[in-house]
């Protein structure tokens, strides 16, 4: 299988482009207000990530019958498995579909809450994935916090399969969070379209920019 001994991370706003434009629109509370413009932006964030992705899958020649000639051509080998959490992570998976049309793709539905120990945790209510074996796979998610549901959501997908490649993509991937993935899951590739030092004492990222899913789909109503 081809994995990394060490956690190799891949942090897209160290070169600036475009990107950086999402990055700011998302973040920013007055632009936030225009639903329809965050998801976008999400969903164009996720694309960016997915063609950055792209560059370290396989590839095989073809030959394209043009109506002048035949073209030697490349395609990928084998097509990835594209894996994302409900609701939050919707928007950048969309992206990716955007980018890996043909690919498959993998749903789970997870929360975190605090143990006994205060300790937090995740709880995979859902999940339904193809085969991964051979395959590669991509974790998209928006908000990579602490990175215990990634760890937990990662485990549960080797269920359905040993995959050739895992990648994490985050939107905005925090600093604790990616010290917990290479202490936990260190052959995983992570791309971050950006990186935030710190968390708050409710384990929301800073500055991130709040809670995505509320933002893209409208606030929880909490059951008393």
């Amino acid at each position: 299988m081809g994995y990394h001994k060490s956690m190799k991370i891949v942090n897209l706003s160290e070169h600036t482009s475009i990107l950086e434009q999402y990055l700011h629109e998302i973040r920013d509370t007055t632009i936030q207000k225009d639903r329809k413009r965050f998801v976008q932006n999400l969903e164009r964030i996720g694309a960016i990530s997915a063609y950055e992705i792209s560059k370290e899958l396989s590839y095989s020649s073809n030959q394209a019958h043009t109506p002048v000639a035949n073209a030697t051509t490349k395609t990928l080998s084998t097509q990835p498995v594209v894996a994302t959490i409900i609701r939050a992570g919707l928007p950048p998976y969309s992206g990716f579909l955007q980018i890996f049309d043909d690919a498959d793709s993998a749903f789970l539905a997870a929360y975190r809450q605090l143990d006994k120990d205060g300790v937090m945790e995740s709880v995979i209510g859902y999940s339904s994935s193809p085969n991964l074996d051979g395959r590669p796979l991509i974790i998209a998610d928006t908000m990579i916090a602490t990175g215990t549901t990634i760890v937990d959501i990662y485990n549960k997908l080797l269920e359905y399969g040993a995959p050739s490649q895992v990648f994490v993509s985050g939107v905005i991937v925090s600093q604790p969070a990616i010290d917990f993935l290479q202490a936990h899951i260190p052959n995983i590739i992570l791309y971050a379209a950006t990186i935030d030092k710190e968390l708050n004492e409710r384990f929301f990222i800073v500055p991130g920019l709040g809670d995505a899913g509320d933002i893209s789909y409208g606030e929880k109503f909490e059951k008393s």
